[in-house]
């Protein structure tokens, strides 16, 4: 049996992904979109609607498991799925994801179900240029927003609109009420390089949907040892600016520096380490004002020999190709995106966090010993 297409469509942008969607529905014969409102949760239950380009062909509940709207989604997605599929009448199932839902989760649910009759091929997030630096500035947890997928998710919206924006190979542009300006376009192009930016009222969005999409690959680009980040840019008013460093940060230093350090931008990201910490990646993730940091594994330097057979390709060629004769793939790599950057500032802050001469000269089981900042973040006390 011929299997059955299936395209993600999300993001925080409401209008723009309705209008993604509809247009797909018109211009893909057999097309149906399927969408699960979380927004009555609390009620207990989650409301899903199947339609075509005429009408609703369906409507239907799904019961919250674990109090989590999202468990639900998922719970119901995949059999809905295959009844869509069953039907044999549907060439594509456009599953517009409600506002907070990430695409990374509903692509892996769909593509580690092991169905023979499903085709994940296509994951596209939506985007109103003129809303793109409001929604990523924006440090309201999404439960003030009437957004929330749980009754634990302490998610905000411009971290969750990042990743939204971040993941998906393909972005769908519509213009609402507010002409987006050369700087929206500017930081849009920056935050996300690789993205294949489409109009939504393009022929091109339809062969977007179906054009195929990996979700092992997408997972890499994600991944904070490997993630293709932006490089050096300006244009418009907006800048990218990336620091690298071959030396450990002095941990104290660089806790006392974090909230300028994460206000300086709209959108910061990338991998770090600590030197108290020397065998941990740290992965750097910021914006709204607001940062999460977190404990990514160890260094492939700090791997025996043997254990190097167990990570993936991708990220042992982004290791050589930074590898230090002393460090290996230690280093700092954070990218820095923002309307009106300074660059001057960011980097002697930057280098001012990190370990003297003296301090260096120490060595790491110097360091060791250093005041052990992070681990209020790292290692929080239950």
């Amino acid at each position: 049996m011929e299997q059955l297409s299936v395209a993600l469509v999300g993001g925080l942008h409401a209008d723009a992904r309705r209008a993604a969607v509809e247009r797909l529905l018109r211009t893909v014969p057999g097309s149906v979109a399927l969408h699960h409102d979380l927004a009555a949760a609390a009620d207990g239950t989650v409301r899903r609607t199947v339609r075509d380009a005429g009408g609703t062909l369906d409507t239907g509940e799904a019961p919250l498991v674990n109090d989590c709207a999202c468990c639900a989604l998922r719970e119901d997605l995949v059999p809905e799925l295959e009844r869509l599929a069953a039907g044999r009448t549907c060439r594509l199932a456009i599953v517009e994801l409600w506002d907070s839902v990430e695409p990374k989760a509903m692509a892996e649910v769909v593509a580690s179900c092991g169905s023979a009759n499903l085709a994940l091929t296509g994951v596209i997030t939506a985007v109103d240029p003129a809303l793109l630096l409001p929604y990523l500035s924006c440090g309201d947890d999404l439960a003030e927003a009437g957004l929330a997928a749980a009754a634990s998710d302490q998610r905000t919206v411009a971290d969750t609109w990042a990743r939204q924006l971040e993941y998906a190979p393909v972005l769908a542009l519509a213009c609402g009420e507010e002409a987006a300006d050369d700087a929206d376009h500017a930081l849009l192009a920056q935050l996300h390089p690789m993205a294949r930016r489409v109009a939504v009222d393009s022929v091109e969005l339809a062969a977007a949907a179906l054009a195929g999409f990996d979700v092992e690959a997408a997972a890499s680009r994600q991944h904070p040892a490997c993630a293709l980040l932006p490089q050096e840019a300006e244009a418009a008013g907006v800048g990218t600016f990336v620091w690298r460093g071959a030396r450990p940060f002095h941990p104290e230093r660089l806790y006392a520096a974090l909230e300028d350090l994460t206000c300086a931008a709209a959108r910061s990201r990338g991998r770090f380490w600590l030197a108290d910490r020397p065998d941990t990646l740290l992965s750097w993730d910021a914006a709204g004002g607001a940062l999460c940091v977190e404990n990514a594994g160890p260094w492939l330097a700090a791997l025996p020999d043997a254990a190097w057979e167990l990570v993936p390709p991708v990220r042992r060629a982004a290791a050589a190709l930074d590898w230090h004769p002393e460090h290996g793939d230690r280093g700092q790599y954070l990218t820095f995106t923002s309307p009106g950057l300074d660059r001057c500032g960011l980097r002697d802050l930057l280098a001012s966090c990190l370990l003297t001469d003296a301090e260096y000269a120490g060595g790491p089981a110097a360091w060791k010993g250093l005041s052990p900042a992070f681990d209020v973040l790292l290692d929080p006390v239950s």
